[in-house]
């Protein structure tokens, strides 16, 4: 079966072509600077007009869509009642789910006759009990406003943590596993005997690790003390703890971790501090996670930063597990969310024609 997994963003799509269950890839790419100035894509449609001129045939599409709420807790085949009840919950992620639906819509008038499926990236984290997805906020606001913890990066975790299980050569049911997924943007999971029970990330990808441009864990009176101060909007605040913080807001010098690392070669102690604040948080995620999970099997790093930083990831590890009789594996495993969504997708195709 032919799986064209679709990540659409608002001015590109990244596309991968798969033949499965073989996990074959056919083909991969991406269109981008679509409806930007001078560009000759105007819009998803036209876009996908040119993917899908590169490809032979397709039987079904997956869809990388960022937040499904509490309505969409597994991958989803789509139809005009799904996409209505989508467009519900761009409020909860405006930068993604809008350009996510552009890509659905595109496609689905492109390819009338194929099966489409929604893969959620906060799906692998409806596992949450509701002590560690509820915030201390009026219960009512949960009740009326839906606010609590999401968790973001469910589709990479939820990858990674299957890999591992394969590479340990035990079955995921019966692991304890921290998953880091470090990139540009940053979370951590808790991922015991298969299901997620944990994360860093809470209503917006915004809570959490110290990330690339995104401030993470912090004391909300800030941001209203930060309105007053800086005599700005609650829009404008936003901006900075989400584009201005981070890496970037620390250092000075910029949001990636290899820049970071050759200013502090040159004896930068703001992006020296940077880096420390990264792995410190790191550290206390994985001390946390092992409590309350009773234990630790692996820890797993992927992503940018996770899979190609040695040297951090020997400082996030180096004494962590001395108190432990038996010490947890320390693992690399690339991800591939686009893979995965092929999976889901394959497997919701199949348990549909059953």
């Amino acid at each position: 079966m032919k799986i064209l997994v679709i990540n659409s963003g608002s001015s590109s799509i990244k596309y991968r072509l798969y033949d499965m269950p073989e996990e074959k890839l056919f083909l991969k790419g991406m269109i981008d600077k679509i409806a930007e100035k001078g560009s000759s894509v105007k819009n998803h449609h036209e876009g996908f007009k040119l993917i899908l001129d590169k490809i032979n045939g397709v039987d079904a599409v997956g869809h990388r869509v960022v937040h499904g709420a509490e309505e969409f807790q597994k991958p989803t085949l789509i139809d005009d009642s799904i996409i209505r009840r989508l467009k519900k919950y761009n409020i909860l992620a405006p930068l993604h789910n809008p350009a996510n639906l552009s890509g659905i819509v595109a496609c689905k008038n492109l390819l009338k006759n194929i099966c489409q499926a929604a893969v959620f990236d906060t799906s692998f984290h409806h596992s949450l009990p509701d002590y560690a997805y509820t915030y201390g906020l009026p219960f009512s606001f949960y009740k009326k406003y839906k606010i609590r913890r999401y968790g973001f990066h469910g589709t990479s975790h939820h990858y990674v943590a299957q890999e591992s299980a394969k590479l340990l050569k035990r079955p995921l049911t019966a692991l304890k596993i921290v998953t880091c997924h470090l990139g540009n943007g940053c979370s951590m999971a808790a991922v015991k005997k298969g299901k997620c029970i944990d994360t860093t990330m809470g209503f917006t990808p915004q809570e959490g690790l110290l990330m690339g441009t995104r401030a993470g864990d912090m004391d909300t009176a800030v941001i209203v003390y930060l309105v007053e101060k800086l005599n700005k909007s609650i829009e404008e605040v936003n901006r900075i703890i989400n584009k201005d913080s981070g890496l970037k807001g620390i250092s000075g010098v910029s949001n990636d971790m290899r820049k970071i690392e050759d200013a502090i070669k040159k004896g930068n102690k703001r992006a020296r501090l940077a880096r420390d604040i990264f792995i410190y948080r790191i550290r206390k995620y994985i001390g946390s996670y092992a409590a309350i999970m009773g234990g630790i099997d692996a820890v797993v790093f992927t992503a940018g930063i996770g899979e190609n930083q040695v040297q951090l990831r020997s400082d996030v590890t180096k004494g962590l597990f001395d108190y432990l009789k038996n010490k947890p594996k320390v693992m690399v495993v690339p991800t591939n969310e686009e893979l995965m969504i092929a999976r889901q997708t394959y497997g919701l195709i199949k348990k549909g024609k059953k």
